[in-house]
């Protein structure tokens, strides 16, 4: 039942990096895609009307986290306290910004949040990265099950490592750029003309760096986490998941064009499910590894809730998990097809 949590919470956790992760990703690319004011609002449109929608995701997932892994939650949330503090500030910054940028009409104010949209997007992306890096990497649990990181301290993995090091960071650069992708191809779904074709070329020059990142990050991760390594050797199936970054990542580039836009952020999609899948499948059965000594990390079994609490949280889970499912239906058919501004500025 744990193992089955397990993959639940990785799935939640999946689906919020796919569907925030390309309004994060409009974000990044804002100020370089949009020249005019009538563009941002085009970009603010695109991912309007669900960006709010898809960080219910995030809740959920920490919801179903403190329930079926309350060992993992207060461990990270103690260790983790100042990071997810910055976090925090920067999920408000982002939402405010998106909210009072058309309150006031004056030639400040408006660029004035863009500025801090584009800058809380682009800063929450790396430190999501950053974040990803450090359950990778490990953190230094002992054996009261606690542990605290500063933000960094010698910038090297290892028994007293900080939340940045070389490894976190390179995490959270291949996360900026996958993102930045992710977001480019959704927005020049969702517009046309030439946003549309600005973001199909940054997408088109992002996926070189995303490319090389996407090489780089397997390639030292065993450096700082042998699990994954062993893990993979043993488990041969696993390898489905190293597929499907394959695929995604090649289809972004093929499929990067108008009249097969929607397979191109389909692509990426995959690419961030398939990113996400490596990463839970290498590190099973920790949830959390300790760099000290990896019988102090916390695994599926010493973390997780009571069997009678697994039970009774599925029976929750099923109806909540449903009407999750068709209000992200209803919201995404209702704002379906392209968006745009008409003669007056308004929205269509």
């Amino acid at each position: 039942m744990a193992t089955f949590w397990f993959w639940i919470i990785a799935a939640m956790l999946a689906v919020y990096a796919i569907l925030d992760g390309f309004d994060l990703g409009a974000g990044v690319i804002d100020l370089f895609v949009a020249h005019t004011d009538a563009e941002r609002r085009m970009v603010m449109r695109a991912i309007g009307p669900v960006w709010d929608g898809n960080e219910v995701w995030l809740l959920a997932g920490g919801g179903l986290l403190f329930m079926s892994f309350p060992g993992l939650y207060a461990a990270s949330f103690s260790g983790f306290y100042l990071p997810l503090t910055v976090v925090l500030w920067l999920l408000i910054l982002r939402g405010i910004s998106l909210e009072f940028r058309n309150h006031i009409e004056s030639p400040v104010w408006a660029p004035l949040w863009d500025v801090v949209f584009a800058l809380a997007s682009t800063l929450l992306t790396i430190f999501f990265g950053a974040a990803l890096g450090n359950v990778i990497r490990g953190v230094p649990l002992d054996a009261s099950g606690y542990f605290f990181l500063p933000l960094w301290t010698n910038f090297r993995p290892g028994p007293n490592p900080g939340i940045l090091d070389w490894f976190t960071i390179v995490v959270g650069v291949a996360t900026l750029f996958a993102v930045a992708e992710h977001g480019a191809l959704w927005v020049a779904m969702k517009t046309g003309g030439e946003l549309e074709a600005r973001c199909r070329r940054v997408a088109a020059k992002v996926w070189w760096p995303m490319l090389a990142f996407t090489l780089l990050v397997p390639a030292v991760s065993p450096l700082v986490q042998p699990q994954l390594l062993a893990r993979f050797s043993s488990v041969a199936w696993g390898y489905v998941f190293p597929v499907l970054i394959a695929a995604g990542l090649f289809g972004c580039a093929y499929f990067n064009r108008p009249a097969t836009g929607w397979y191109a952020f389909a692509c990426s999609c995959l690419y961030v499910l398939g990113v996400l899948g490596s990463t839970a499948f290498g590190l099973y059965p920790f949830v959390l590894p300790s760099n000290v000594d990896l019988r102090f990390g916390l695994t599926v079994y010493n973390a997780a809730a009571p069997l009678h609490s697994l039970k009774i949280g599925l029976v929750w889970f099923i109806p909540g998990i449903i009407l999750a499912a068709v209000y992200l239906t209803v919201a995404y058919r209702s704002f379906a097809g392209k968006v745009g501004l008409d003669e007056s500025g308004q929205y269509y």
